[in-house]
C-alpha cells in the first residue's frame, strides 16, 4: 500500500469524535524516489570520496561545529549546517524541493567560505566537496531524474573581505603522526579547540582557523619573548628501531590502490557501526581495525613486528572470512595482507642504525638510572627553575632518550603554580594546586631534583598514593591552562593528560578514613591586582626570565568569569565578640615539693603577661583561650600567601580588600614582631613548601632581661637545592646548621650580658646529657628490635618460599605421573581400536598373536644386542698392548713420548 508521499495523492480526511470534519492540510513533496534515491547517493559518494593522496576532504563536515570549542563560529554562522544533517533530512523526507537539498550542499560550502581564511583546511574541502557536488548534478540532469534549474547552484550572498595575518612562524608537520586522532586532547578540553593536524602537511582543519584570525596572535609579529619561552605542542619522536619498522609499515599500506583507483585501506580505517551492522559483530570475534592497531602502537602495546603483524592478519583475515570471494575488500584484504608481510620482512632485514632519530636521539624506553633511581616515563618529579630555585618546575615524564655524545635527556610536560598564571581575580584554588600546560620541554637528566606527585582533584580528597614518603610533595590538578588565552579549562578525564604508555595504569591509595573537604583558597595574586582596575582591561602579561623555565610570575585581571568558573566561595563570618577577660586571680601559696614546678610555670605566665603589655595587649597569658588568640590569624589561614623569592625571612601578610578569611583586629601580638612596608614584597608569588621551612620556635627567658619575655624567635632554612644555589663564601658568612644550611632567624641578635666567668667553657646539663644517653640506648634498641624482626620476618618469608617449591614440585611430578597413566591408557585403546579394525570380532585372538610375534622379536633383538655387546668387548680387550711384553714402544723411537 503506497504512502501520500510516494504517489503524490491528498491527504485524506481524518474524522474526530471531539469535534467537526477537519481537513488536515499537508504539503506535498515533489520529490520523486528516483530523487530521493539519488540523495542518499550523492551523500555516500560524497563520504567514500578521496583525492589522490588519500584525504577525505568532506570529514571535517559530517558533524556539526562543537559550540564549546569555538563559541564564535555560531555568532558568525547563523545558519550551520552538517552532512549528517542532510543525510537525516533525506532519510526522513524532509525536503519538498529538489532545490533545498542542492541548496543546503551550497550552504554548507558558504559557511565554510565565510569563516575559514582562502588558505585554510577547511575552505579547500569545501571548494572540493563543491565541484564533487557539481559533478554529480550533472549526471543527474543527463540522465533525467533532475531539470537542470534544480542543479543549479544557489547564490547566498557575498563572501567577507579577507584580513591580513601577521608574519608567524611556520610549524613543521609530522607525516606519521598527524593522520593519529588525538581524541584526548579534544574530548577533555577547550583549550585546543580541537585543532589537530591534517594528513600528509595539511594546513589545520577542525580548529577551522577563523577568517578574522582570533587563534592567532593579532598583536604582530612573534617577539623572542613568545618566540622562546611558549613552546608548546606535543613530545618529540623518540621511536624505538622496532616502533620505526612498525610506522613504516603502516605508512606503506596506505597507498596501494584497487583497480577502481581507490585507496584500499579505506575499509580498514574503522571498525562497521555496531548498531548498523550487529551481525559483523556477532561473527567475527575479534573485530580490529586500522584506527585500534594505530592506538595500540601509539601506546606502545606492540613487543615485536611479528606481534604487530598478528592484528595485521587478523583485521585482513576477518574481512576474508566475513566477504565474499569475488567482492573487491576481498580482493583488496589478499593483497594488503600479502605487502604488509612483504613491507614488514624488507623492514625487519634493514640495520637499527637506519632507524637513529633526530639529532641522533638513542631512545631509552626502560628509562633512565641516575642517581641510584630509575627515572621512567610517567614519573611525576621537580625539576630545577632558573626563574625561582625555591619553586622547582612540576612536572611529568614524557620521553627519555640519549644524544649522540652520551647525555641522557628527558621531555617532560610542565605544570604551573597558580601564580605562574593569568587567571580572573575571583578564581580560587586547592592548596598545593597545579595545572596542566602545553609546554613539552626538554631536560639534562640532572636537573631533575626529585620526585613528587600530581593527583586528579576526584581523587585527593579520598586519599594518598600508597608508598609516597610523607615529605615528598603531593600536588592536586584540576585544569588545563591555556597560554594563548589565558583561560582554565576543567579537565574530564585525568587519563588524556598522561602519556600514552601509562594511561591503562592505575596507583593504589591509602583511603583516608572518611572523605575531606578541601576548600580552596583566593588566588595568590590578589596584591597585584590595581585598585583601579575595570572589567575592560588589557589582560596582564606573565614575566619571564631564562627561557627554559617557567614565568616568574603571572598576572591578575578584573574581568567578568569564565562560564566553566565557579563563583568564590562564601566568605567565612566573622566570630562572635569575646567577652573581656577576667582580672588576675590571686596565687595561693604552694607548698615546698612543688615550688619548683610553680617557679617555671609562674615564670612564664609573668614572662606572657609582661610581653602582652610590652605590646599593648589586653590579653592575660594565665587564660588559654586568650593566648591562642593571640597568634596572627595569616600565619593559619593565610599561609599559602606566603612567599620570599630572595632568602631572607617570611614575611606574614594580608591583602586589603580582595581577602575573605577573617583577621583579627590586632596586627601586634606578643608571638609575631611589626612588620614595615619595607619588608614586604608586593610582586612576589606566594611561598609553597619549598621555599623557608622553620626548624624552630621558641620563647626566650634569658638571665638579665627581668624575666621580660621577648618575642619568639623563629629560625628557617631554605630547601637543600635553594641552599645550594647560595654561594661557598656567602654561606660561610651566616650561622649555619649542621647539615651547612644558612639560618635565618624572625628576630634581630640581642645583646645578653653572659653570666658565665672567666675563661669558663660552656657545657650541657648532666640531665641534658643523661636524657640524651637514655634517648640514644632507646633508639639502639628500637632499631634492634626492628632489625630481630625484619630477620625474623625474612626466615618465614623464606621457609614459606622454600615450602612453595616443594609443593610445586610434588604437584609437577605428581601431575607428570597422572599424564603417563592417562597417555598409557589412551596408548592401549587406541590399539585395541586398530585391532579391532583389523581382525574384527576375533581382535583379542589377532592381538594376542600380534603380541607373541612382537614378544618374539624383541628376545631376538635382545640376544642379538647381547652379541654385540659381546663382540665389541673382545675387539677391545685384542686392541691393548701389554706393557710387560717384550715388544717395542713408541718412546724407543719417538722423544716426544
Amino acid at each position: 500500500m503506497a504512502t501520500p508521499v510516494e504517489t503524490g495523492a491528498a491527504t485524506p480526511v481524518i474524522e474526530s469524535t471531539e469535534t467537526d470534519v477537519i481537513e488536515v492540510k499537508q504539503e506535498i513533496s515533489q520529490i520523486t524516489d528516483d530523487q530521493w534515491r539519488a540523495m542518499k547517493t550523492i551523500i555516500e559518494n560524497i563520504i567514500d570520496y578521496r583525492d589522490s593522496e588519500g584525504h577525505d576532504p568532506s570529514k571535517i563536515f559530517h558533524k556539526k561545529v562543537n559550540k564549546r570549542s569555538l563559541p564564535d563560529y555560531y555568532e558568525v554562522i547563523k545558519e550551520p549546517v552538517a552532512i549528517s544533517i542532510l543525510k537525516s533530512k533525506s532519510a526522513s523526507r524532509e525536503y519538498k524541493a529538489f532545490a533545498e537539498y542542492v541548496r543546503d550542499w551550497a550552504l554548507l560550502v558558504h559557511n565554510a567560505q565565510t569563516y575559514n581564511r582562502p588558505d585554510a583546511g577547511a575552505y579547500v574541502d569545501a571548494l572540493s566537496i563543491k565541484s564533487l557536488i557539481e559533478a554529480e548534478l550533472q549526471k543527474l540532469v543527463d540522465t533525467n531524474v533532475i531539470a537542470q534549474n534544480a542543479a543549479s547552484w544557489p547564490d547566498l550572498g557575498e563572501l567577507p573581505p579577507v584580513e591580513a595575518l601577521p608574519v608567524e612562524e611556520e610549524e613543521d608537520d609530522d607525516d606519521d603522526d598527524d593522520d593519529e586522532d588525538d581524541e584526548d586532547e579534544a574530548e577533555d578540553s577547550e583549550e585546543e579547540g580541537g585543532k589537530k593536524k591534517r594528513k600528509r602537511g595539511r594546513p589545520s582543519n577542525a580548529a577551522i582557523a577563523k577568517r578574522e584570525g582570533t587563534a592567532k596572535d593579532d598583536s604582530g609579529p612573534k617577539t623572542n619573548e613568545l618566540g622562546s619561552k611558549k613552546k608548546r605542542g606535543r613530545p618529540p619522536k623518540v621511536d624505538t628501531p622496532m616502533e620505526a619498522r612498525i610506522k613504516n609499515v603502516l605508512k606503506a599500506i596506505r597507498k596501494p590502490k584497487n583497480d577502481q583507483g581507490q585507496i584500499m585501506i579505506h575499509h580498514f580505517e574503522k571498525l562497521p557501526d555496531k548498531a548498523t551492522m550487529p551481525e559483523y559483530f556477532a561473527e567475527v570475534k575479534e573485530p580490529i581495525a586500522i584506527e585500534l592497531i594505530k592506538r595500540k602502537q601509539k601506546r606502545k602495546k606492540y613487543q615485536s613486528v611479528d606481534h604487530f603483524m598478528r592484528d595485521i592478519d587478523t583485521m585482513f583475515n576477518n574481512a576474508k572470512m566475513y566477504n565474499q570471494d569475488e567482492s573487491q575488500i576481498y580482493k583488496d584484504a589478499v593483497y594488503l595482507q600479502a605487502e604488509a608481510h612483504r613491507l614488514a620482512e624488507t623492514e625487519k632485514k634493514r640495520p637499527d642504525s637506519d632507524f637513529v632519530m633526530e639529532e641522533g636521539r638513542i631512545p631509552l624506553p626502560n628509562g633512565i638510572l641516575h642517581n641510584n633511581e630509575l627515572w621512567q616515563v610517567g614519573d611525576w618529579v621537580h625539576i630545577q627553575n632558573a626563574n625561582d630555585v625555591t619553586k622547582p618546575i612540576v612536572a611529568q615524564i614524557y620521553r627519555t632518550w640519549q644524544d649522540n655524545e652520551g647525555q641522557k635527556w628527558i621531555n617532560a610536560c610542565w605544570y604551573y603554580r597558580p601564580e605562574q598564571t593569568v587567571h580572573q581575580y575571583e578564581k580560587h584554588f586547592f592548596p598545593d594546586e597545579v595545572v596542566k600546560t602545553g609546554q613539552y620541554r626538554d631536560h639534562h637528566i640532572d636537573e631533575i631534583i626529585d620526585r613528587c606527585f600530581v593527583m586528579f582533584f576526584t581523587r585527593y580528597s579520598r586519599g594518598r598514593p600508597r608508598g609516597i614518603p610523607g615529605e615528598r610533595e603531593v600536588y592536586v590538578c584540576e585544569a588545563r591552562y591555556n597560554e594563548e588565552k589565558h583561560k582554565l579549562n576543567k579537565i574530564k578525564t585525568w587519563a588524556s593528560c598522561l602519556p600514552d604508555e601509562v594511561r591503562e595504569k592505575d596507583y593504589e591509595m591509602d583511603l583516608f578514613d572518611s572523605l575531606r573537604k578541601v576548600k580552596k583558597v583566593p588566588s595568590p595574586l590578589l596584591h597585584m591586582l590595581k585598585d583601579d582596575a575595570k572589567e575592560g582591561d588589557e589582560l596582564p602579561k606573565p614575566r619571564w626570565g631564562a627561557e627554559n623555565a617557567p614565568p616568574i610570575v603571572g598576572g591578575i585581571y578584573k574581568g567578568s568569569r569564565d562560564e566553566n568558573q565557579s563563583p568564590p566561595p562564601e566568605p567565612t563570618p566573622s566570630p562572635p565578640p569575646q567577652p573581656p577577660p577576667p582580672p588576675p586571680r590571686q596565687v595561693p601559696s604552694i607548698s615546698n615539693h612543688d615550688s619548683s614546678n610553680y617557679r617555671r610555670n609562674s615564670d612564664l605566665n609573668m614572662a606572657l603577661e609582661e610581653a602582652g603589655r610590652a605590646f599593648g595587649s589586653t590579653t592575660t597569658p594565665a587564660h588559654g583561650a586568650s593566648v591562642q588568640q593571640s597568634f596572627p590569624q595569616s600565619q593559619i589561614t593565610q599561609q599559602y600567601h606566603q612567599h620570599s623569592v630572595s632568602p631572607a625571612p617570611i614575611q606574614y601578610h594580608q591583602h586589603s580588600q580582595q581577602s575573605t578569611s577573617y583577621t583579627p583586629q590586632a596586627t601586634n601580638s606578643a608571638f609575631a614582631p611589626p612588620q614595615t612596608p619595607s619588608q614586604i614584597d608586593h610582586h612576589a608569588a606566594p611561598l609553597n613548601r619549598h621555599s623557608q621551612q622553620p626548624t624552630a620556635a621558641r620563647m626566650t627567658n634569658l638571665p638579665g632581661t627581668g624575666g621580660v619575655a621577648h618575642a619568639p624567635n623563629e629560625v628557617f632554612h631554605l630547601s637543600d637545592t635553594a641552599n645550594a644555589a647560595i654561594p661557598d663564601e656567602i654561606r660561610a658568612q651566616f650561622q649555619r646548621d649542621e647539615q651547612g644550611r644558612v639560618l635565618f632567624f624572625t628576630t634581630p641578635p640581642l645583646d645578653v650580658i653572659s653570666t658565665l666567668k672567666k675563661d669558663q667553657a660552656t657545657c650541657h646539663s648532666m640531665k641534658y646529657i643523661a636524657a640524651k644517653l637514655k634517648r640514644s640506648h632507646l633508639m639502639k634498641m628500637k632499631r634492634r628490635a626492628n632489625n630481630d624482626t625484619r630477620q625474623s620476618e625474612e626466615v618465614q618469608r623464606k621457609r614459606a618460599k622454600m615450602e612453595d617449591a616443594t609443593r610445586f614440585t610434588h604437584d609437577v611430578e605428581d601431575l607428570q605421573n597422572r599424564a603417563l597413566k592417562i597417555l598409557i591408557q589412551q596408548l592401549d585403546q587406541e590399539t585395541d581400536r586398530i585391532y579391532k579394525n583389523i581382525y574384527g570380532e576375533q581382535w583379542e585372538e589377532g592381538k594376542k598373536i600380534e603380541q607373541a610375534k612382537l614378544a618374539e622379536a624383541q628376545a631376538d633383538q635382545q640376544a642379538l644386542n647381547k652379541m654385540l655387546e659381546v663382540s665389541e668387548k673382545v675387539r677391545k680387550e685384542d686392541e691393548k698392548i701389554p706393557i710387560n711384553s717384550n715388544g717395542p714402544f713408541l718412546d724407543d723411537t719417538n722423544p716426544r713420548y
